[in-house]
């Protein structure tokens, strides 16, 4: 599976990206596709080929705002890897998208029948995670956070 320099798996090693290639199928969604919804199953991810998608998180009485938007390399998609495997954030796409979608359960077995390939992939997983809290984190606090002088947004 190649992915572009930096992309959230180049940190596996080749025959590890190999391996969870075997389990990836070619994917599309046009422009404006909803791809997943925020507390719904999250049962396969995608990594990002060409395009890019939106992620935004359900805000009560309000538009979804964006947070993070990625593009090819990007891992779409971190909450199958946690129990309970519900989507944490929506993802939209935003114009064409074309990805390297995975079935979360499939990838799951592989990582327990291969612990290092698992602790790899944990490890992967685990840095997109702490970069998407800090990167919504600081998102809502641009949009939702205190002005300058006190004043309320």
């Amino acid at each position: 599976m190649s992915t572009p320099a930096g992309g959230a798996l180049a940190a596996l090693t080749a025959g590890q990206r190999e391996r969870l290639a075997a389990l990836a199928r070619e994917a599309a969604f046009p422009a404006g596709a909803r791809i997943f919804e925020e507390g719904e199953p999250a049962d396969r991810f995608w990594v990002v080929l060409e395009g890019r998608a939106a992620l935004d998180v359900s805000v009560p009485g309000g538009p979804r705002p964006v947070v993070e938007t990625l593009g090819p390399g990007d891992l779409l998609g971190w909450s199958w890897f946690f129990p309970p495997y519900v989507w944490h954030l929506g993802a939209v796409a935003d114009g064409p998208l074309r990805v390297r979608e995975f079935d979360a359960a499939a990838v799951r077995v592989v990582c327990d029948e291969d612990p290092v390939l698992g602790y790899a992939l944990a490890r992967a997983v685990g840095g997109v995670v702490a970069h998407r809290l800090k990167a919504t984190r600081m998102r809502l606090l641009d949009l939702y956070g205190p002005r300058p002088g006190g004043g309320a947004p």
